[in-house]
């Protein structure tokens, strides 16, 4: 079905182009979410992959997945963002809010997981991209791999990697 969306997308059909943005908007808000744990910045991120995939449809040539496709779009844009204020001073908010009606234990484990994905945040780019498409999206190394463009052995290098550097930032 959503190939048969981007075909008459990329001819020109704006209903089937919405609806290939409604059926993956979720996806790429989720992953804007993750990756910078900003929803401000998500939402910015989001629409900013919306007009993207408008003006690239016609350059998808169905060798990976639309999904895949869509990541790396969303990925690039995330990673523009980063680039264009890393001279500032940014704050990343954490990735589980602590609520004060919250018990004692779920405060504990929110800002643990919080600390957590803001250290993962922290990693070198591929270390990040990996980690956080396998364990934050659930994915396989393969499938990972396929969206970031490279082997799966190398996933599995950089998720070992980011458990050592992690190691050393918690």
């Amino acid at each position: 079905m959503t190939r048969a969306l981007v075909v008459r997308a990329q001819n020109g059909d704006a209903q089937a182009f919405g609806e290939l943005i409604a059926d993956h908007y979720d996806l790429i808000h989720r992953t804007a979410w993750k990756w910078c744990g900003n929803r401000t910045d998500a939402e910015d991120i989001a629409q900013d992959v919306c007009v993207k995939l408008g003006q690239a449809i016609a350059q998808f040539d169905g060798r990976s997945a639309f999904s895949s496709w869509v990541y790396r779009i969303t990925l690039n844009a995330v990673r523009d963002l980063q680039r264009s204020t890393v001279r500032r001073a940014r704050h990343a908010d954490a990735y589980a809010e602590v609520a004060p009606e919250q018990q004692a234990a779920e405060q504990e484990e929110a800002a643990t997981s919080g600390q957590l994905w803001q250290a993962v945040r922290r990693l070198p780019e591929k270390q990040r991209d990996a980690v956080l498409l396998v364990y934050a999206e659930d994915l396989s190394h393969a499938a990972a791999a396929e969206i970031m463009g490279i082997k799966e052995a190398t996933v599995s290098f950089h998720v070992h990697e980011a458990r050592k550097t992690l190691r050393g930032l918690l």
